[in-house]
């Protein structure tokens, strides 16, 4: 699962405190999340972001893809 907040928030020049301020989500919680270092998502989270940044499809949020674990090397 690859978790896209950092280039959303770049496309739209705002900070992750602006995010979490404007969606009512825990800053560090979203931080977690925008990092990938959170195994499980709330669905909540994904809608207020997706409403927040006026996302009509949460794939633009979160996809899942393959990714390379590197602590398995």
């Amino acid at each position: 699962m690859v978790v896209h907040i950092h280039e959303l928030l770049k496309k739209e020049g705002w900070s992750l405190s602006k995010l979490a301020l404007e969606a009512d989500i825990d800053k560090s919680k979203l931080s977690r999340l925008a990092s990938g270092q959170r195994e499980y998502l709330y669905i909540d989270y994904l809608v207020r972001i997706a409403e927040t940044l006026d996302i009509d499809d949460l794939n633009e949020i979160v996809s899942l893809e393959r990714v390379e674990d590197k602590s398995k090397k």
